[in-house]
């Protein structure tokens, strides 16, 4: 971890304080922070530091390719990439799809977003959670969760393994499968797979209350820094079941207030850009998605584990609704805004996972059944997804000669990018305002970015000419120059 102090080149004088990269996520982004003289905190900002250009690369790519090259942006949450653009095609071809195809999609799904939560919460966050923000930086890793808490460090990541088993046995591979395609699936699960996943689920339900258990007791050990730290009231978007279930394969969209109120009900995600609208910022590769009634002032949201718990009327797997019941009731029936809350209702989730999982591999449509569907060929097709990290949206036009000609995709990370910007604000506001910097103090402003959980990897995309910076080394690390190319 590279903490970097540098002084800015502005007309203020202003010290510029880089944490670069920020670390314990996937991809690479770094923080600034403007100090005056007193240490005093004049801005600070997160900034996505690289660009991958999937939304034009993808052009002119015969369709049936794209579900397998979009889930290369990212190897923490492949699946959600690959399923949201197979759902995208579906539409294309008319497909209404097969039984069989959809529970196998769902049990690769669940099994994707069980282990993306099991690693970010025993591999990630774990040894801020364990050791404390100040903790010996050579200590706070996995290498001293495993050191420290062995049991614990296991079952992470025996639970981690599992989910990944499940993405084998059902797309081909651990990491960017083959097995969800437009119209359906291409295997059902093997009847080895299946004895195999079989032995081990009753196992995994076990350490999956086990590890919500964990969540609330960190919770209850220091309620007023989890309630307090890094919290910024802000509006909630998800999919939810039509009759209000948490869903993190299908549904419509639902969108919620930062007081709990209902924006909109029962949209078609077909229909999300007379909702949605995005923005770009200079400094940044990420745009800053906004609800349109509420303009980009006021329109900012959050996506992910804390929206969908709140966001839902209930979960349908009876273990993991009970925690939400008790996590709505923590916060007196109104909107928990926390950023340490992700944690809580991410290990909800886990459990939740696991409980449809065990559901589904009852399921004999898994290992039999037509797999494949065609129908009535569509220009355009959108495909959304609860990705581990939040709603994740592909959008492509397809031609007449099978290439696609347009795509637009708006991942998890991007909906969240101005609730972890005003996070990182409101940590540095209360925490390392006029104080003098040590390592600890600035790891608490990764610690609310971590929160998170952010892919920024995925979500480096922007609309219109690209924000450039370009900054000049000398050998000794020093910073030589800066040149800025700002987005029109």
């Amino acid at each position: 971890m590279n903490k970097s102090l540098e002084t800015a080149a502005n007309p203020q004088g202003l010290r510029r304080v880089a944490i670069d990269p920020v670390s314990r996520v996937e991809g690479h982004g770094k923080v600034t922070l403007l100090l005056d003289d007193q240490n005093r905190v004049q801005q600070a900002r997160l900034h996505i530091v690289e660009f991958r250009g999937f939304e034009k690369f993808i052009e002119g790519r015969p369709y049936w390719e794209v579900p397998v090259m979009v889930q290369r942006l990212c190897g923490i949450c492949p699946v959600s990439h690959q399923l949201a653009a197979a759902k995208a095609f579906d539409r294309v071809l008319g497909a209404s799809i097969t039984v069989s195809a959809q529970k196998i999609r769902r049990l690769m799904h669940y099994g994707q977003v069980m282990q993306s939560h099991a690693l970010h919460f025993f591999y990630l966050a774990s040894p801020d959670l364990l050791f404390g923000f100040d903790s010996d930086l050579n200590r706070r890793n996995i290498v001293g969760v495993a050191q420290a808490h062995p049991e614990i460090a296991r079952k992470g990541v025996l639970l981690r393994k599992f989910g990944q088993e499940l993405i084998r046995a059902t797309a081909g591979k651990r990491v960017h499968g083959t097995g969800a395609v437009p119209g359906g699936v291409n295997q059902h699960v093997s009847a080895a797979d299946h004895a195999l996943l079989q032995r081990d689920v009753a196992q995994m339900l076990a350490w999956a209350q086990e590890a919500v258990a964990i969540a609330k007791q960190l919770h209850a050990q220091n309620p007023a820094l989890y309630d307090s730290f890094g919290a910024v009231p802000s509006s909630m978007l998800s999919l939810v079941r039509t009759d209000g279930a948490l869903d993190l394969y299908d549904g419509v969209l639902r969108a919620r207030d930062a007081d709990g109120s209902i924006l909109f009900d029962g949209a078609d995600a077909q229909n999300y850009l007379d909702l949605i609208e995005e923005e770009v910022k200079p400094w940044s590769y990420m745009k800053f998605p906004f609800l349109r009634s509420l303009g980009p002032t006021l329109g900012s949201y959050r996506v992910g584990p804390l929206a969908r718990i709140q966001n839902c009327d209930f979960i349908p797997s009876p273990l993991a609704e009970a925690q939400r019941r008790e996590f709505v009731a923590y916060g007196g029936a109104r909107p928990q805004h926390g950023a340490l809350a992700y944690h809580w209702v991410r290990m909800i989730e886990l459990l939740h996972c696991v409980e449809v999982i065990a559901g589904l591999l009852a399921d004999p449509d898994i290992l039999s059944g037509e797999r494949m569907a065609t129908g009535v060929r569509q220009r355009r097709g959108v495909g959304v997804i609860e990705a581990p990290r939040g709603t994740l949206f592909h959008d492509y036009e397809v031609g007449a000669d099978d290439l696609v000609t347009r795509c637009n995709l708006i991942v998890s990370t991007t909906h969240n990018n101005q609730a972890m910007n005003e996070a990182v604000r409101s940590v540095a506001a209360q925490y390392l305002d006029g104080r003098e910097l040590t390592e600890g103090l600035l790891n608490h402003i990764e610690v609310a970015i971590r929160a998170y959980d952010p892919c920024l990897s995925c979500a480096t995309h922007a609309l219109g000419q690209m924000p450039l910076e370009l900054t000049l080394l000398g050998p000794d690390g020093a910073v030589l120059g800066r040149r800025l190319r700002a987005a029109q």
